[in-house]
């Protein structure tokens, strides 16, 4: 399936270690299912059980709320039917702490709560989240749930400061990044030059990759600048956005606007991430990209770390701790938000450089090998789960 898999790829390692997993979650993609209501199924000795909830991120504000609170009302009934030895909750959305809080109240277990993004901080910096009642009920909801939660998983540094500035014990927060899976963006030569034929856009031409949402705080028509801006310094540099979202639609529009739509900027549809790999192999470089707001840059977005594991120099448009990776590494660059033009030129620089590209491609591997390795992330996982229980 398209989107995040952090939790599949942390709960098979954890099966394959001799863990019993059972995973409630929710089938989202409104098609393709003959489901009313929950049904399991047995992913790799994962037990999953699903309950149908439509979702997406092109739906309006408040019918994703309602997405959250069904599936929240729903997991809470069947988590607490499920007899464990520890709960594990990862959010976003914070309404998942409610079935993890009820679950382990009722049998007397441990709950140990992963923070993916600092909600409700966000939605209220970017303008989604409006209105004092409201944001007061999403502040208390988080420090309810950090206060019924034994540990806490965080994604960066920046999201440990940001628990810890709530009055959460330092001590009990630890922090697991999103994780490089070597395994799967190992691939042949091949599938490069397999992909590259398929379009006659391509073909042996430099290539700038996008690939996740196209959300509101993702920002990708940065990317659309950035490409009429290239077009006049390198007009055979492609750049390819692989995703859907809300801003899909704008995204299109600005760069049929801007003159470069299906000549040197190209989006395709989301794919399965086990279609990635291809995408970021025939990638020269792969970025990752958000509006210019400083909430967001402790950030751990998932694409950054597939560009590590598949060996692909990375840009991104926003400071914090990964720009300072890639700067610390010279893994990658770190694009102005603001400056278009600097930054088509700096890309340039880089496209025309081979001996950087493959020097950045080295570096990134290696920062995915020493340092966000999956394997390693999820015993570092297993063992906080196994400390908590024996506290």
């Amino acid at each position: 399936m398209s989107g995040g898999t952090r939790s599949y790829e942390m709960a098979r390692r954890l099966v394959a270690w001799g863990h019993e997993v059972h995973m409630i979650t929710s089938w989202r993609e409104g098609k393709g299912l003959h489901h009313q209501g929950w049904y399991e199924t047995n992913e790799e000795g994962i037990h999953v059980y699903w309950l149908p909830v439509p979702y997406a991120n092109a739906m309006p504000y408040w019918d994703r709320m309602r997405a959250f609170l069904k599936f929240a009302f729903g997991a809470t009934l069947k988590a607490a039917a499920l007899p464990v030895d520890i709960v594990f909750a990862t959010s976003t959305p914070l309404t998942i702490a409610v079935p993890a809080v009820y679950a382990a109240r009722r049998q007397k277990v441990p709950m140990v709560f992963e923070v993916r993004d600092l909600w409700p901080e966000i939605p209220i910096a970017i303008g989604a989240l409006k209105g004092r009642i409201a944001i007061e009920a999403s502040l208390w909801l988080e420090r309810w749930a950090y206060r019924h939660a034994a540990n806490i998983i965080a994604l960066s540094p920046g999201m440990k400061t940001g628990i810890i500035r709530t009055g959460y014990p330092e001590n009990k927060v630890h922090v697991i990044p999103n994780g490089a899976d070597l395994e799967l963006f190992t691939v042949p030569l091949t599938v490069e030059q397999e992909f590259r034929r398929r379009f006659e856009w391509l073909q042996d031409r430099p290539l700038v990759v996008y690939t996740g949402a196209l959300g509101m705080m993702n920002g990708v028509e940065y990317l659309a600048y950035l490409a009429a801006a290239t077009r006049l310094l390198m007009s055979e540099a492609r750049f390819l956005v692989v995703g859907s979202g809300k801003e899909w639609n704008k995204v299109r529009q600005i760069a049929h606007n801007l003159g470069v739509l299906n000549q040197n900027f190209f989006m395709l549809d989301s794919l399965p991430k086990m279609a990635i790999p291809a995408v970021l192999a025939a990638a020269n470089i792969a970025t990752s990209l958000f509006i210019d707001l400083p909430e967001i840059w402790v950030n751990s977005a998932n694409k950054f770390f597939d560009a590590l594991a598949s060996g692909t120099p990375l840009a991104v448009n926003y400071r914090g701790w990964q720009a300072e990776l890639l700067e610390e590494s010279g893994a990658g660059l770190v694009l102005d938000v603001q400056d278009v033009e600097q930054s088509a030129a700096r890309l340039v620089e880089a496209l025309k450089n081979p001996a950087w590209l493959a020097q950045a491609g080295k570096a990134a591997r290696d920062l995915a090998e020493k340092r966000f390795s999956r394997d390693k992330l999820a015993r570092d996982l297993e063992a906080i789960l196994i400390s908590t229980i024996e506290q």
